[in-house]
């Protein structure tokens, strides 16, 4: 998952809020807990204090008698966190027995106020406890104010809410962890239809398709509308530029011809300077026309040629044009892939190669055809004299001939190299097993519709 991914953007800002708003509810959902817990303490202390008050008793001798109220046994535990005590003018009059020694701080009760009251002392063994007291005041002692105090381990509140946070901890993480992962299908499903319109792009790219299906949600069905109508627009700029070149190639084609004709039966020097003229007008005029073309149609959309078809019409071509030499050319190559571009662009180059290895072969000429990495892979080579490693280069260049003796413009070559190099694809020469030149062509490829 790339970070400048919508997927990424979009998963990462609802965890980031999730995240936060689970925080922050685990927070206040373990602050309401232990709110909770102290008051249950608290109230449990409060039951205790008044069943001891309700024990208090005063015997014969007017000694005080006191008892452990009843539901609670660890007040008789010594130090077991649980205490009672009784605290007179003079300080404690009596003490649960899980006291043993020991003795409370009596709460200052200086205000006068009356109902229990809640305060945090420090027991046996440091121990923190949560405290509750209450002044009364015995019928059989008027004038000797008692305060009675309760007191419990303050590490059953700590216990229970770290519990508590522990289990929240889990279970929240949990549910983030859920959420997550139920985000990240939400998003996916709605990103769907993205996916959806980028597969109908490419498959328009690779000429399965012509435009795109519409049917998608309201938010992105303009986006496709707007997209098939610049197919629409951009098929129709292609066609205009293709009967543009084609008017301007017969336009000038054809006075060219004229003169030329004229020329050819004139032998004195101007008819003969304007035979050559006219020859390289020629020339030039059919290179920037196939350039101008390829340059119109080089880019379109969803172009797609079968190669083995195409390589076989063009095999059988020049078998009849060169049948005076017979050559042997063979085809080798199957389980193709098509070629991403225009027909007549890839019948221009492999013609072009062809011809020009039958011009120079002896015997034989093997075109072999291929793939590799995706790419279509295309060697044409021949038997005959080839070309010195010094000159390879040169080779290709525009109107470059390296021998006058056999009739040609000097423009297949160059020409082959500047569509291979608008559709990205490159044209290199060699030496072939044969002896002769090998003409190496790589072109952009396509699965074929039937794999």
């Amino acid at each position: 998952m790339r970070s400048n991914s919508l997927l990424f953007r979009l998963l990462l800002g609802a965890a980031i809020w999730s995240a936060i708003a689970l925080v922050a509810g685990g927070i206040a959902l373990s602050a309401i807990f232990r709110e909770r817990v102290e008051d249950n303490f608290e109230q449990r202390l409060t039951v205790l204090l008044y069943g001891l008050v309700a024990e208090l008793d005063v015997a014969e001798d007017g000694a005080l008698d006191a008892a452990s109220p009843p539901g609670e046994p660890r007040f008789h535990q010594v130090y077991s966190g649980w205490y009672w005590q009784v605290d007179g003018a003079d300080g404690a009059i009596a003490r649960s027995r899980s006291l043993w020694d020991q003795a409370l701080a009596a709460p200052s009760w200086a205000d006068g106020g009356s109902g229990p009251r809640r305060s945090a002392l420090d027991g046996p063994d440091d121990k923190a406890l949560v405290a509750l007291s209450l002044r009364i005041t015995l019928p059989a002692m008027p004038d000797r104010p008692l305060i009675v105090t309760v007191a419990g381990d303050r590490a059953e509140i700590d216990a229970a809410a770290a519990s508590f946070q522990q289990t929240l901890i889990f279970s929240l993480t949990a549910l983030g962890l859920g959420l997550i992962v139920a985000i990240l299908l939400q998003v996916r499903f709605g990103l769907r239809p993205l996916r959806k319109l980028r597969d109908g792009l490419a498959a328009i790219r690779d000429g399965r398709a012509e435009t795109l299906d519409e049917g998608v949600p309201d938010e992105i069905r303009p986006l496709a509308r707007e997209l098939n109508a610049l197919l629409r627009q951009n098929a129709a700029v292609v066609e205009r530029a293709r009967r543009h070149v084609g008017n301007l190639a017969h336009a000038l084609k054809t006075p060219v011809t004229v003169l030329g004709n004229e020329a050819a039966g004139d032998r004195s020097g101007l008819g003969e300077l304007v035979t050559h003229q006219t020859e390289l007008i020629r020339r030039q005029l059919d290179h920037y026309l196939a350039r101008a073309r390829t340059a119109a149609t080089g880019g379109v959309i969803g172009a797609r040629t079968e190669v083995r078809p195409v390589a076989e019409a063009l095999v059988r071509t020049v078998e009849r044009l060169h049948r005076d030499r017979d050559l042997d050319i063979s085809l080798q190559g199957d389980d193709l892939p098509d070629f991403r571009g225009e027909r007549e662009d890839f019948e221009e180059m492999l013609g072009n190669l062809l011809d020009n290895a039958c011009k120079w072969a002896g015997s034989r000429v093997v075109l072999s055809l291929g793939t590799s990495g995706g790419a279509l892979r295309i060697a044409v080579a021949d038997d005959g004299p080839g070309l010195d490693a010094s000159v390879l280069d040169s080779a290709v260049l525009r109107g470059r001939r390296l021998d006058e003796s056999v009739p040609g413009s000097g423009l297949g070559l160059s020409i082959v190299k500047d569509i291979a190099e608008l559709y990205g694809g490159t044209l290199e020469l060699g030496t072939a097993a044969q002896g002769g030149l090998e003409a190496r062509l790589t072109l952009p490829g396509l699965p074929r519709r039937n794999s």
